[in-house]
Protein backbone atom coordinates (compact mmCIF):
# COMPACT_ATOMS: atom_id res chain seq x y z
CA UNK A 1 0.00 0.00 0.00
CA UNK A 2 2.78 2.42 0.88
CA UNK A 3 4.15 2.17 -2.63
CA UNK A 4 0.91 1.94 -4.62
CA UNK A 5 -0.69 5.39 -4.90
CA UNK A 6 -0.60 8.57 -2.84
CA UNK A 7 -4.11 9.96 -2.41
CA UNK A 8 -3.35 12.94 -0.16
CA UNK A 9 -0.09 14.29 -1.64
CA UNK A 10 2.15 13.59 1.34
CA UNK A 11 4.59 11.35 -0.53
CA UNK A 12 3.36 8.02 0.82
CA UNK A 13 0.77 5.60 -0.53
CA UNK A 14 -2.39 5.36 1.54
CA UNK A 15 -5.90 3.95 1.76
CA UNK A 16 -7.37 6.94 -0.07
CA UNK A 17 -5.04 6.31 -3.00
CA UNK A 18 -5.62 2.56 -2.95
CA UNK A 19 -9.37 3.15 -3.04
CA UNK A 20 -8.91 5.37 -6.12
CA UNK A 21 -7.08 2.57 -7.93
CA UNK A 22 -9.54 -0.24 -7.21
CA UNK A 23 -11.03 0.01 -10.70
CA UNK A 24 -7.60 -0.74 -12.16
CA UNK A 25 -7.18 -3.80 -9.94
CA UNK A 26 -10.68 -5.00 -10.80
CA UNK A 27 -9.92 -4.61 -14.52
CA UNK A 28 -6.68 -6.55 -14.17
CA UNK A 29 -8.60 -9.47 -12.64
CA UNK A 30 -7.48 -9.19 -9.03
CA UNK A 31 -10.06 -10.70 -6.66
CA UNK A 32 -8.13 -10.41 -3.40
CA UNK A 33 -5.75 -7.71 -2.14
CA UNK A 34 -3.02 -8.58 0.37
CA UNK A 35 -2.08 -5.53 2.44
CA UNK A 36 1.40 -5.30 3.89
CA UNK A 37 1.54 -4.09 7.53
CA UNK A 38 -0.67 -1.04 8.00
CA UNK A 39 -0.39 -0.63 11.76
CA UNK A 40 1.26 2.12 13.78
CA UNK A 41 4.99 1.47 13.65
CA UNK A 42 8.40 3.19 13.78
CA UNK A 43 8.94 1.53 10.35
CA UNK A 44 12.35 0.15 11.20
CA UNK A 45 11.29 -3.07 9.44
CA UNK A 46 8.72 -1.89 6.91
CA UNK A 47 5.89 -2.02 9.43
CA UNK A 48 6.54 -5.56 10.64
CA UNK A 49 7.61 -3.89 13.88
CA UNK A 50 4.13 -3.08 15.19
CA UNK A 51 3.82 -0.46 17.91
CA UNK A 52 0.01 -0.52 18.19
CA UNK A 53 -2.21 -3.30 16.83
CA UNK A 54 -5.32 -1.10 16.95
CA UNK A 55 -4.04 1.99 15.13
CA UNK A 56 -3.15 2.58 11.50
CA UNK A 57 0.08 4.35 10.66
CA UNK A 58 -0.79 8.01 9.98
CA UNK A 59 1.01 7.90 6.61
CA UNK A 60 -1.59 5.39 5.43
CA UNK A 61 -4.69 7.10 6.80
CA UNK A 62 -7.16 6.31 9.54
CA UNK A 63 -9.38 3.43 10.58
CA UNK A 64 -12.23 5.29 8.86
CA UNK A 65 -10.20 5.39 5.61
CA UNK A 66 -9.61 1.67 5.99
CA UNK A 67 -13.34 0.97 6.42
CA UNK A 68 -14.15 3.10 3.35
CA UNK A 69 -11.59 1.15 1.34
CA UNK A 70 -12.96 -2.22 2.50
CA UNK A 71 -16.48 -1.23 1.50
CA UNK A 72 -15.34 -0.04 -1.94
CA UNK A 73 -13.35 -3.24 -2.51
CA UNK A 74 -16.29 -5.45 -1.54
CA UNK A 75 -18.56 -3.53 -3.91
CA UNK A 76 -16.22 -4.63 -6.71
CA UNK A 77 -16.09 -8.24 -5.59
CA UNK A 78 -12.56 -7.89 -4.24
CA UNK A 79 -11.64 -9.35 -0.87
CA UNK A 80 -8.93 -7.97 1.39
CA UNK A 81 -6.49 -9.70 3.71
CA UNK A 82 -3.81 -8.01 5.81
CA UNK A 83 -0.52 -8.94 7.38
CA UNK A 84 -0.70 -9.67 11.09
CA UNK A 85 2.55 -10.19 12.98
CA UNK A 86 1.72 -12.57 15.82
CA UNK A 87 5.27 -13.51 16.78
CA UNK A 88 6.65 -10.19 17.99
CA UNK A 89 6.08 -6.46 18.43
CA UNK A 90 8.20 -3.38 18.07
CA UNK A 91 10.34 -2.52 21.08
CA UNK A 92 8.33 0.74 21.01
CA UNK A 93 5.10 -1.10 21.78
CA UNK A 94 3.48 -0.14 25.08
CA UNK A 95 3.51 -3.80 26.14
CA UNK A 96 7.28 -3.98 25.89
CA UNK A 97 7.86 -0.62 27.51
CA UNK A 98 5.76 -1.76 30.47
CA UNK A 99 7.45 -5.17 30.52
CA UNK A 100 11.00 -3.86 30.75
CA UNK A 101 10.08 -1.56 33.65
CA UNK A 102 8.02 -4.14 35.55
CA UNK A 103 9.62 -6.48 38.11
CA UNK A 104 10.71 -9.94 37.02
CA UNK A 105 7.87 -12.45 37.33
CA UNK A 106 5.14 -9.80 37.09
CA UNK A 107 2.25 -10.17 34.58
CA UNK A 108 3.60 -7.21 32.60
CA UNK A 109 7.11 -8.67 32.31
CA UNK A 110 5.62 -12.03 31.37
CA UNK A 111 4.29 -10.68 28.06
CA UNK A 112 7.73 -11.32 26.52
CA UNK A 113 10.44 -13.98 26.77
CA UNK A 114 13.23 -13.11 29.24
CA UNK A 115 16.32 -14.80 30.58
CA UNK A 116 19.23 -14.05 32.90
CA UNK A 117 21.52 -15.78 30.41
CA UNK A 118 21.81 -15.90 26.63
CA UNK A 119 22.69 -19.59 26.70
CA UNK A 120 19.08 -20.82 26.39
CA UNK A 121 17.60 -22.19 23.14
CA UNK A 122 21.01 -22.49 21.47
CA UNK A 123 19.62 -24.87 18.82
CA UNK A 124 17.49 -22.10 17.27
CA UNK A 125 18.98 -20.70 14.08
CA UNK A 126 19.56 -16.98 13.52
CA UNK A 127 17.29 -15.82 10.67
CA UNK A 128 18.65 -12.33 9.94
CA UNK A 129 22.27 -13.34 9.60
CA UNK A 130 23.31 -9.99 8.10
CA UNK A 131 22.48 -7.97 11.21
CA UNK A 132 22.04 -10.28 14.20
CA UNK A 133 24.64 -12.42 15.96
CA UNK A 134 22.30 -13.82 18.60
CA UNK A 135 18.61 -14.38 19.25
CA UNK A 136 19.07 -12.70 22.65
CA UNK A 137 19.61 -8.99 23.38
CA UNK A 138 20.41 -7.34 26.71
CA UNK A 139 17.96 -4.78 28.02
CA UNK A 140 19.61 -2.47 30.60
CA UNK A 141 16.27 -1.27 31.97
CA UNK A 142 14.97 -4.77 32.68
CA UNK A 143 18.38 -6.13 33.62
CA UNK A 144 17.69 -9.26 31.58
CA UNK A 145 18.06 -10.63 28.08
CA UNK A 146 14.98 -10.72 25.85
CA UNK A 147 14.37 -13.21 23.02
CA UNK A 148 13.89 -12.18 19.36
CA UNK A 149 13.87 -14.41 16.28
CA UNK A 150 14.22 -11.44 13.93
CA UNK A 151 15.65 -7.95 14.51
CA UNK A 152 16.73 -6.99 18.03
CA UNK A 153 14.14 -4.18 17.99
CA UNK A 154 11.42 -6.84 17.60
CA UNK A 155 11.07 -8.72 20.93
CA UNK A 156 9.13 -11.98 20.73
CA UNK A 157 5.85 -12.31 22.60
CA UNK A 158 5.55 -15.03 25.24
CA UNK A 159 2.80 -17.41 24.12
CA UNK A 160 3.31 -19.55 27.21
CA UNK A 161 1.42 -16.71 28.90
CA UNK A 162 -2.28 -17.26 28.01
CA UNK A 163 -2.88 -13.50 28.21
CA UNK A 164 -0.79 -13.04 25.05
CA UNK A 165 -3.02 -15.42 23.08
CA UNK A 166 -6.16 -13.70 24.37
CA UNK A 167 -4.85 -10.28 23.40
CA UNK A 168 -4.00 -11.52 19.90
CA UNK A 169 -7.49 -12.97 19.52
CA UNK A 170 -8.90 -9.55 20.42
CA UNK A 171 -6.75 -7.97 17.69
CA UNK A 172 -8.15 -10.41 15.12
CA UNK A 173 -11.71 -9.67 16.20
CA UNK A 174 -11.16 -5.90 16.00
CA UNK A 175 -10.17 -5.96 12.33
CA UNK A 176 -12.55 -8.72 11.25
CA UNK A 177 -15.37 -6.66 12.76
CA UNK A 178 -14.34 -3.88 10.38
CA UNK A 179 -14.80 -6.06 7.33
CA UNK A 180 -11.36 -7.57 6.77
CA UNK A 181 -11.59 -10.92 4.98
CA UNK A 182 -8.63 -12.56 6.69
CA UNK A 183 -4.99 -12.41 7.66
CA UNK A 184 -1.60 -13.46 6.42
CA UNK A 185 -0.12 -14.71 9.67
CA UNK A 186 3.48 -13.57 9.62
CA UNK A 187 6.26 -15.81 10.97
CA UNK A 188 3.94 -18.34 12.61
CA UNK A 189 6.48 -21.19 13.03
CA UNK A 190 8.27 -19.31 15.82
CA UNK A 191 5.56 -18.61 18.41
CA UNK A 192 6.92 -20.92 21.13
CA UNK A 193 10.36 -21.81 22.48
CA UNK A 194 11.44 -25.13 23.91
CA UNK A 195 14.91 -26.18 25.09
CA UNK A 196 16.53 -28.87 22.98
CA UNK A 197 14.60 -27.93 19.82
CA UNK A 198 15.15 -25.46 16.99
CA UNK A 199 12.11 -23.54 18.34
CA UNK A 200 10.22 -23.95 15.06
CA UNK A 201 7.04 -25.87 14.17
CA UNK A 202 6.41 -26.89 17.79
CA UNK A 203 3.21 -28.68 18.71
CA UNK A 204 2.29 -25.81 21.04
CA UNK A 205 2.25 -23.50 18.02
CA UNK A 206 -0.15 -25.79 16.18
CA UNK A 207 -2.37 -26.03 19.27
CA UNK A 208 -2.65 -22.25 19.42
CA UNK A 209 -3.42 -22.01 15.69
CA UNK A 210 -6.21 -24.54 16.14
CA UNK A 211 -7.75 -22.20 18.72
CA UNK A 212 -7.43 -19.28 16.31
CA UNK A 213 -9.06 -21.26 13.49
CA UNK A 214 -11.91 -22.44 15.70
CA UNK A 215 -12.58 -18.88 16.86
CA UNK A 216 -12.53 -17.44 13.33
CA UNK A 217 -14.71 -20.23 11.88
CA UNK A 218 -17.27 -19.87 14.67
CA UNK A 219 -17.45 -16.08 14.89
CA UNK A 220 -16.47 -15.01 11.36
CA UNK A 221 -17.42 -17.59 8.72
CA UNK A 222 -15.93 -17.30 5.24
CA UNK A 223 -12.70 -15.62 6.38
CA UNK A 224 -9.22 -16.91 5.59
CA UNK A 225 -6.04 -17.52 7.56
CA UNK A 226 -2.89 -17.72 5.42
CA UNK A 227 0.26 -19.08 7.05
CA UNK A 228 3.64 -17.60 6.26
CA UNK A 229 5.80 -20.59 7.13
CA UNK A 230 9.08 -20.66 5.23
CA UNK A 231 9.70 -24.36 5.81
CA UNK A 232 10.09 -27.60 3.87
CA UNK A 233 6.81 -28.84 2.33
CA UNK A 234 6.38 -31.68 4.83
CA UNK A 235 6.58 -29.14 7.67
CA UNK A 236 4.37 -26.55 5.99
CA UNK A 237 1.45 -28.94 5.45
CA UNK A 238 1.18 -29.32 9.22
CA UNK A 239 -0.10 -25.71 9.31
CA UNK A 240 -3.27 -26.81 7.52
CA UNK A 241 -4.04 -28.99 10.52
CA UNK A 242 -5.59 -32.41 10.72
CA UNK A 243 -8.54 -34.04 8.98
CA UNK A 244 -10.34 -31.54 6.77
CA UNK A 245 -8.06 -28.81 8.11
CA UNK A 246 -8.35 -27.26 11.56
CA UNK A 247 -5.52 -24.68 11.43
CA UNK A 248 -4.82 -22.33 8.50
CA UNK A 249 -6.89 -22.34 5.31
CA UNK A 250 -3.86 -21.49 3.16
CA UNK A 251 -0.07 -21.55 3.31
CA UNK A 252 2.64 -20.25 1.01
CA UNK A 253 4.67 -22.83 -0.86
CA UNK A 254 8.06 -21.18 -0.39
CA UNK A 255 10.39 -23.99 -1.55
CA UNK A 256 8.90 -24.22 -5.06
CA UNK A 257 9.72 -20.59 -5.87
CA UNK A 258 13.56 -20.63 -5.91
CA UNK A 259 13.47 -23.91 -7.83
CA UNK A 260 11.48 -22.27 -10.61
CA UNK A 261 14.32 -19.79 -11.06
CA UNK A 262 16.85 -22.60 -10.72
CA UNK A 263 15.13 -24.65 -13.44
CA UNK A 264 15.07 -21.68 -15.78
CA UNK A 265 18.78 -20.95 -15.46
CA UNK A 266 19.81 -24.62 -15.56
CA UNK A 267 17.37 -25.29 -18.42
CA UNK A 268 16.22 -28.36 -16.50
CA UNK A 269 12.76 -28.96 -15.03
CA UNK A 270 14.08 -31.44 -12.45
CA UNK A 271 14.28 -29.02 -9.45
CA UNK A 272 10.58 -28.14 -9.83
CA UNK A 273 9.50 -31.73 -10.33
CA UNK A 274 11.45 -32.92 -7.29
CA UNK A 275 10.04 -30.35 -4.85
CA UNK A 276 6.47 -30.88 -6.13
CA UNK A 277 6.89 -34.65 -5.82
CA UNK A 278 8.08 -34.04 -2.26
CA UNK A 279 4.95 -31.99 -1.45
CA UNK A 280 2.36 -34.02 0.52
CA UNK A 281 -1.36 -33.90 -0.10
CA UNK A 282 -3.25 -31.13 1.66
CA UNK A 283 -6.83 -31.13 3.03
CA UNK A 284 -9.57 -30.84 0.44
CA UNK A 285 -10.68 -27.49 1.88
CA UNK A 286 -7.15 -26.02 1.90
CA UNK A 287 -5.11 -24.25 -0.76
CA UNK A 288 -1.51 -23.29 -1.51
CA UNK A 289 -0.42 -19.70 -2.06
CA UNK A 290 2.11 -19.29 -4.88
CA UNK A 291 4.23 -16.37 -6.03
CA UNK A 292 7.25 -15.54 -8.14
CA UNK A 293 8.28 -12.47 -6.18
CA UNK A 294 6.97 -10.41 -3.27
CA UNK A 295 7.98 -7.59 -0.93
CA UNK A 296 10.81 -9.59 0.67
CA UNK A 297 13.96 -11.17 -0.67
CA UNK A 298 13.91 -14.24 -2.89
CA UNK A 299 14.47 -16.51 0.07
CA UNK A 300 17.05 -19.29 -0.17
CA UNK A 301 16.50 -20.85 3.25
CA UNK A 302 14.85 -24.01 1.95
CA UNK A 303 17.58 -25.04 -0.50
CA UNK A 304 20.86 -26.92 -0.07
CA UNK A 305 24.12 -25.04 0.42
CA UNK A 306 25.18 -26.00 -3.09
CA UNK A 307 21.90 -24.75 -4.57
CA UNK A 308 22.20 -21.50 -2.61
CA UNK A 309 25.68 -20.87 -3.96
CA UNK A 310 24.43 -21.57 -7.47
CA UNK A 311 21.53 -19.10 -7.10
CA UNK A 312 23.81 -16.40 -5.72
CA UNK A 313 26.21 -16.94 -8.59
CA UNK A 314 23.49 -16.74 -11.23
CA UNK A 315 21.09 -14.13 -9.85
CA UNK A 316 23.12 -11.96 -7.44
CA UNK A 317 26.40 -11.16 -9.14
CA UNK A 318 26.56 -7.81 -7.30
CA UNK A 319 26.95 -8.30 -3.50
CA UNK A 320 24.36 -5.54 -2.94
CA UNK A 321 21.73 -7.87 -4.40
CA UNK A 322 22.09 -10.23 -1.43
CA UNK A 323 20.36 -9.86 1.91
CA UNK A 324 20.15 -12.30 4.81
CA UNK A 325 19.73 -15.72 3.16
CA UNK A 326 18.25 -14.45 -0.07
CA UNK A 327 18.30 -12.12 -3.07
CA UNK A 328 16.58 -8.73 -2.99
CA UNK A 329 15.51 -8.30 -6.59
CA UNK A 330 12.25 -7.90 -8.48
CA UNK A 331 10.98 -10.32 -11.12
CA UNK A 332 11.98 -8.42 -14.27
CA UNK A 333 15.62 -7.72 -13.27
CA UNK A 334 16.01 -11.33 -12.11
CA UNK A 335 15.00 -12.44 -15.60
CA UNK A 336 17.15 -9.79 -17.36
CA UNK A 337 13.93 -8.09 -18.48
CA UNK A 338 13.25 -10.95 -20.89
CA UNK A 339 9.64 -10.86 -22.04
CA UNK A 340 9.65 -14.55 -23.00
CA UNK A 341 11.10 -15.50 -19.62
CA UNK A 342 8.54 -13.39 -17.72
CA UNK A 343 5.66 -14.95 -19.66
CA UNK A 344 7.03 -18.47 -19.20
CA UNK A 345 7.52 -18.08 -15.44
CA UNK A 346 4.05 -16.58 -15.10
CA UNK A 347 2.59 -19.49 -17.06
CA UNK A 348 4.32 -22.03 -14.82
CA UNK A 349 3.09 -20.15 -11.73
CA UNK A 350 -0.49 -20.03 -12.99
CA UNK A 351 -0.46 -23.71 -13.96
CA UNK A 352 0.52 -25.06 -10.54
CA UNK A 353 -1.99 -26.12 -7.86
CA UNK A 354 -2.70 -23.08 -5.70
CA UNK A 355 -3.70 -19.43 -5.80
CA UNK A 356 -1.16 -17.23 -7.63
CA UNK A 357 -0.11 -13.98 -5.94
CA UNK A 358 1.18 -11.05 -8.00
CA UNK A 359 3.39 -8.32 -6.56
CA UNK A 360 2.43 -4.77 -7.49
CA UNK A 361 4.40 -3.49 -10.47
CA UNK A 362 5.38 -6.92 -11.77
CA UNK A 363 2.47 -6.72 -14.19
CA UNK A 364 4.38 -3.97 -16.04
CA UNK A 365 7.88 -5.41 -15.40
CA UNK A 366 9.02 -2.79 -12.90
CA UNK A 367 12.65 -2.83 -11.85
CA UNK A 368 14.39 -2.42 -8.49
CA UNK A 369 16.97 -0.20 -6.81
CA UNK A 370 19.70 -2.23 -5.13
CA UNK A 371 21.23 0.96 -3.70
CA UNK A 372 18.34 1.46 -1.27
CA UNK A 373 18.75 -0.11 2.16
CA UNK A 374 17.38 -3.42 3.39
CA UNK A 375 14.48 -4.65 1.19
CA UNK A 376 13.36 -1.17 0.18
CA UNK A 377 14.92 -1.76 -3.23
CA UNK A 378 11.90 -3.87 -4.25
CA UNK A 379 9.37 -1.50 -2.64
CA UNK A 380 9.74 1.62 -4.80
CA UNK A 381 6.72 3.70 -5.92
CA UNK A 382 4.32 2.21 -8.47
CA UNK A 383 4.84 3.67 -11.94
CA UNK A 384 1.49 4.86 -13.27
CA UNK A 385 2.49 7.41 -15.91
CA UNK A 386 5.54 9.07 -17.44
CA UNK A 387 4.74 12.29 -15.60
CA UNK A 388 6.14 13.71 -12.38
CA UNK A 389 7.00 11.05 -9.80
CA UNK A 390 5.73 8.41 -12.19
CA UNK A 391 2.16 9.51 -11.44
CA UNK A 392 2.50 8.02 -7.96
CA UNK A 393 2.24 11.29 -6.03
CA UNK A 394 1.83 15.03 -6.56
CA UNK A 395 4.12 15.73 -3.61
CA UNK A 396 7.56 17.27 -4.04
CA UNK A 397 10.14 14.68 -5.07
CA UNK A 398 12.01 15.13 -1.78
CA UNK A 399 8.85 14.20 0.17
CA UNK A 400 8.49 10.74 -1.38
CA UNK A 401 9.01 7.82 1.00
CA UNK A 402 11.45 6.41 -1.60
CA UNK A 403 12.67 7.69 -4.96
CA UNK A 404 10.92 6.30 -8.03
CA UNK A 405 13.02 4.44 -10.58
CA UNK A 406 14.50 6.78 -13.18
CA UNK A 407 17.04 4.64 -15.02
CA UNK A 408 16.77 4.24 -18.83
CA UNK A 409 15.55 0.63 -18.75
CA UNK A 410 13.16 0.45 -15.79
CA UNK A 411 12.49 4.13 -15.08
CA UNK A 412 8.93 5.41 -14.96
CA UNK A 413 9.24 7.21 -18.30
CA UNK A 414 10.06 3.89 -19.97
CA UNK A 415 7.84 1.56 -17.87
CA UNK A 416 4.40 2.67 -16.70
CA UNK A 417 0.75 1.60 -16.69
CA UNK A 418 -0.48 4.39 -18.97
CA UNK A 419 1.89 3.49 -21.80
CA UNK A 420 1.20 -0.24 -21.53
CA UNK A 421 -2.55 0.28 -21.59
CA UNK A 422 -2.07 2.03 -24.94
CA UNK A 423 -0.08 -0.89 -26.36
CA UNK A 424 -2.11 -4.00 -27.29
CA UNK A 425 1.00 -6.22 -27.16
CA UNK A 426 2.30 -4.94 -23.79
CA UNK A 427 3.01 -7.22 -20.84
CA UNK A 428 0.14 -5.62 -18.92
CA UNK A 429 -2.37 -6.36 -21.70
CA UNK A 430 -1.03 -9.92 -22.04
CA UNK A 431 -1.30 -10.58 -18.30
CA UNK A 432 -4.83 -9.17 -18.22
CA UNK A 433 -5.88 -11.69 -20.88
CA UNK A 434 -3.95 -14.50 -19.16
CA UNK A 435 -5.65 -13.92 -15.80
CA UNK A 436 -9.06 -13.97 -17.50
CA UNK A 437 -8.18 -17.22 -19.28
CA UNK A 438 -7.15 -18.92 -16.04
CA UNK A 439 -10.35 -17.83 -14.34
CA UNK A 440 -12.41 -19.46 -17.10
CA UNK A 441 -11.17 -22.88 -15.97
CA UNK A 442 -11.89 -23.92 -12.36
CA UNK A 443 -9.55 -26.87 -12.90
CA UNK A 444 -6.58 -24.62 -12.04
CA UNK A 445 -7.97 -23.78 -8.62
CA UNK A 446 -9.69 -27.06 -7.80
CA UNK A 447 -8.11 -29.75 -9.94
CA UNK A 448 -5.54 -32.46 -9.31
CA UNK A 449 -1.92 -32.09 -10.40
CA UNK A 450 -0.15 -34.98 -12.15
CA UNK A 451 3.32 -34.56 -13.62
CA UNK A 452 4.31 -36.05 -16.94
CA UNK A 453 7.87 -37.29 -17.10
CA UNK A 454 9.13 -36.95 -20.67
CA UNK A 455 12.65 -38.00 -21.60
CA UNK A 456 13.48 -34.38 -22.44
CA UNK A 457 14.27 -32.85 -19.04
CA UNK A 458 14.07 -29.33 -20.47
CA UNK A 459 10.29 -29.74 -20.63
CA UNK A 460 8.07 -29.21 -17.57
CA UNK A 461 4.77 -30.86 -18.43
CA UNK A 462 1.84 -31.82 -16.25
CA UNK A 463 -1.89 -32.49 -16.25
CA UNK A 464 -4.55 -30.66 -14.26
CA UNK A 465 -7.83 -32.57 -13.96
CA UNK A 466 -11.16 -31.72 -12.39
CA UNK A 467 -14.27 -33.83 -13.04
CA UNK A 468 -14.04 -34.43 -16.80
CA UNK A 469 -12.02 -31.28 -17.51
CA UNK A 470 -8.44 -32.16 -18.49
CA UNK A 471 -5.79 -29.50 -19.05
CA UNK A 472 -2.26 -30.28 -20.25
CA UNK A 473 0.43 -27.65 -19.58
CA UNK A 474 3.76 -27.98 -21.38
CA UNK A 475 6.62 -25.52 -20.69
CA UNK A 476 10.05 -25.31 -22.29
CA UNK A 477 12.58 -23.92 -19.78
CA UNK A 478 15.40 -24.00 -22.35
CA UNK A 479 16.77 -21.08 -24.36
CA UNK A 480 16.56 -23.18 -27.51
CA UNK A 481 13.67 -24.79 -29.38
CA UNK A 482 12.79 -28.25 -28.07
CA UNK A 483 10.85 -31.32 -29.18
CA UNK A 484 9.12 -33.61 -26.72
CA UNK A 485 7.16 -36.85 -26.91
CA UNK A 486 4.44 -37.27 -24.29
CA UNK A 487 2.63 -40.47 -23.33
CA UNK A 488 -1.04 -39.49 -23.64
CA UNK A 489 -2.37 -42.94 -24.54
CA UNK A 490 -4.99 -42.79 -21.79
CA UNK A 491 -6.56 -39.88 -23.68
CA UNK A 492 -6.56 -41.60 -27.05
CA UNK A 493 -9.14 -40.05 -29.35
CA UNK A 494 -9.15 -36.65 -27.68
CA UNK A 495 -7.99 -33.45 -29.37
CA UNK A 496 -5.58 -30.99 -27.72
CA UNK A 497 -7.09 -27.53 -28.17
CA UNK A 498 -4.65 -24.70 -27.50
CA UNK A 499 -6.30 -22.44 -24.93
CA UNK A 500 -5.18 -18.99 -26.12
CA UNK A 501 -6.14 -19.25 -29.78
CA UNK A 502 -8.59 -22.18 -29.57
CA UNK A 503 -6.52 -23.96 -32.23
CA UNK A 504 -7.23 -27.68 -32.51
CA UNK A 505 -4.10 -29.84 -32.72
CA UNK A 506 -3.96 -33.37 -34.23
CA UNK A 507 -5.85 -36.18 -32.54
CA UNK A 508 -4.14 -38.16 -29.77
CA UNK A 509 -3.41 -41.73 -30.79
CA UNK A 510 -1.64 -44.75 -29.32
CA UNK A 511 1.86 -43.50 -30.11
CA UNK A 512 3.65 -40.82 -28.02
CA UNK A 513 2.37 -37.34 -28.84
CA UNK A 514 5.01 -35.12 -30.48
CA UNK A 515 5.20 -31.40 -29.74
CA UNK A 516 7.79 -28.80 -30.66
CA UNK A 517 8.17 -25.68 -28.53
CA UNK A 518 9.87 -22.37 -29.18
CA UNK A 519 12.69 -21.17 -26.89
CA UNK A 520 11.10 -20.41 -23.47
CA UNK A 521 7.79 -21.32 -25.09
CA UNK A 522 4.76 -23.03 -23.60
CA UNK A 523 1.42 -24.55 -24.56
CA UNK A 524 -1.73 -24.94 -22.51
CA UNK A 525 -4.19 -27.43 -23.99
CA UNK A 526 -7.72 -28.52 -23.18
CA UNK A 527 -7.90 -32.22 -24.03
CA UNK A 528 -11.34 -32.27 -25.63
CA UNK A 529 -13.34 -35.36 -26.41
CA UNK A 530 -14.19 -35.97 -30.08
CA UNK A 531 -17.47 -34.28 -31.12
CA UNK A 532 -19.28 -37.60 -31.51
CA UNK A 533 -18.58 -38.47 -27.85
CA UNK A 534 -20.01 -35.15 -26.73
CA UNK A 535 -23.33 -36.08 -28.34
CA UNK A 536 -23.75 -39.44 -26.56
CA UNK A 537 -26.02 -38.85 -23.60
CA UNK A 538 -26.11 -35.93 -21.16
CA UNK A 539 -25.58 -37.60 -17.76
CA UNK A 540 -21.80 -37.19 -17.89
CA UNK A 541 -22.06 -33.62 -19.14
CA UNK A 542 -23.94 -32.57 -16.06
CA UNK A 543 -20.95 -33.60 -13.97
CA UNK A 544 -18.44 -31.57 -15.96
CA UNK A 545 -16.95 -28.40 -14.55
CA UNK A 546 -17.97 -25.22 -16.38
CA UNK A 547 -15.40 -24.16 -18.93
Amino acid sequence: MRGFYDGNDDGSGDFVGLTEKLDYLQWLGVDCIWLLPMFASPLRDGGYDIADFYAIHPDYGSVEDFETFILAAHERGIRVIADLVMNHTSSDHEWFQQARKAPAGSPERDMYVWSDTEEKYQDARIIFTDTETSNWSWDPVAGQYYWHRFFSHQPDLNYDNPVVGEKMMDVLRFWLDRGLDGFRLDAVPYLYEREGTNCENLEETHEFLRKVRATVDEEYPDRVLLAEANQWPEDVVAYYGKGEGDECHMAFHFPVMPRMFMSLRREDATPMLEILDRTPEIPRTAQWGLFLRNHDELTLEMVTDEERDYMYGEYAKDPRMKINVGIRRRLAPLLDNGRDEIELMTAILFSLPGSPVLYYGDEIAMGDNIYLGDRDGVRTPMQWTGDRNGGFSRADFAQLYAPPLMDPVYGFQAVNVEAQLRTPTSLLRWLHRFIALRKEHPVFGLGDYRPLHPDNQRIFAHLRTYADDVIMCVHNVARSAQAVELDLSEFEGRYPVEMFGRSRFPRIGELPYLLTLAPRGFFWFVLEKPPEEDEVGTDDQEQEAPA
